[in-house]
């Protein structure tokens, strides 16, 4: 049940590859379905470029659909030091409490802000940083005026990631979330969900696919820096999940599983039974239900990366990879998509 690795590709340096700034994707499409697809198959070892809107093409009667309904959270919050005037900048990452106010989060600049820092966000709400926890992040408790999450939709902001170099607007409050997203708590989207629209799910229906959902808030075990260059020492941070009854029993009425995006492989591939998962899939990993995934380009020598390569395996990716470059795929969260079958 649990994973067998080979000793093959043991350093993070054999994950990486050269991406030009200009094809990281900065905004995301006008229609969220335009975006192209990449058809990778493992059993022929080749690749062709369709376009997204072609996913439906690829589904059967007896596949089973698995969709990660989180919902990102405006969670990146911008204030000052109680008795300061430089800004900080919190990032909440993962409820820790039962009542739900004391967050894992990232904090800027986080040298600056000691145990018993108070930090002002609005007049509704302010933070103080309790203790640092095992990845360098802190540990906050946040003070709201009424509903935490009331209060993050008015004063939060879409955790866009690093690499897109802009500030984030209205708009990407709906862009920067799926169209199946329900379940509050991720700080990233699971960004393979983004491409679909009501239309499109129609149409998988239509093809005959059952759909199920996980749910697996995403926080610092997908999105971290990878800390060591053997991947032996690297263990992830644990991110809540919930892979329902009615799922499982989805999935073991299926001839073939067709995971939509990293987390929804990690959720599946994880104990069922578990409320958490700091599962790290590499190449060797034994996968039991993945049968075929949906997910956009990642990253150079990230565990987003490290996955794909153990499903499809490490040269065929990265050979794909350097096509998707060289014709001018968009890459990360807004870009493009591969479908690996």
């Amino acid at each position: 049940m649990f994973p067998v690795y080979s000793g093959q590709y043991v350093l993070l340096s054999d994950f990486d590859f050269q991406l030009p700034d200009d094809l990281i994707a900065q905004e995301p499409l006008p229609d969220r379905a335009a975006s192209r697809m990449l058809v990778l198959d493992r059993a022929a070892g080749t690749w062709h470029d369709r376009m997204f809107r072609d996913f439906p093409v690829y589904l059967h009667p007896t596949d089973c659909l698995i969709l990660n309904d989180s919902r990102v959270l405006p969670s990146r919050l911008y204030g000052h030091r109680e008795h300061g005037t430089g800004r900080v900048e919190l990032l909440l990452t993962k409820p820790v409490s039962a009542d739900g106010l004391t967050w894992e989060a990232l904090v800027r600049p986080g040298r600056k802000m000691p145990a018993g820092e108070r930090i002002v966000i609005t007049d509704d709400l302010t933070a103080e940083v309790l203790d640092r926890a095992e990845f360098g992040e802190r540990s906050v408790r946040l003070h709201p005026a009424g509903d935490l999450f009331d209060v993050l939709d008015r004063v939060g902001h879409m955790p866009l990631p690093p690499y897109i170099r802009r500030p984030d607007t209205a708009a990407d409050r709906e862009r920067y979330q799926t169209v199946f997203a329900r379940q509050r708590g991720s700080a990233a989207a699971p960004t393979a969900g983004l491409h679909f629209t009501p239309e499109i799910l129609a149409a998988c229906r239509a093809a005959g696919a059952e759909i199920a959902h996980v749910t697996l808030h995403v926080g610092l075990g997908t999105f971290q820096p990878l800390r060591s260059e053997s991947l032996d020492q690297i263990h992830l941070h644990q991110e809540s999940m919930l892979v329902p009854p009615e799922t499982i029993a989805a999935m073991d009425r299926a001839k073939r599983v067709i995971a939509v995006g990293t987390t929804a492989v990690r959720a599946i591939e994880s104990d069922p039974a578990a409320a958490e998962t700091r599962i790290f899939i590499r190449p060797g990993f034994q996968f039991r239900r993945t049968g075929a995934m949906l997910t956009n380009f990642h990253l150079p020598k990230s565990s987003l990366v490290v996955l794909v390569c153990a499903l499809a395996g490490r040269e065929l990716t990265l050979a794909a990879y350097q096509h998707a470059i060289s014709q001018k795929y968009r890459f990360y969260s807004y870009g493009d998509c591969m479908l690996i079958i």
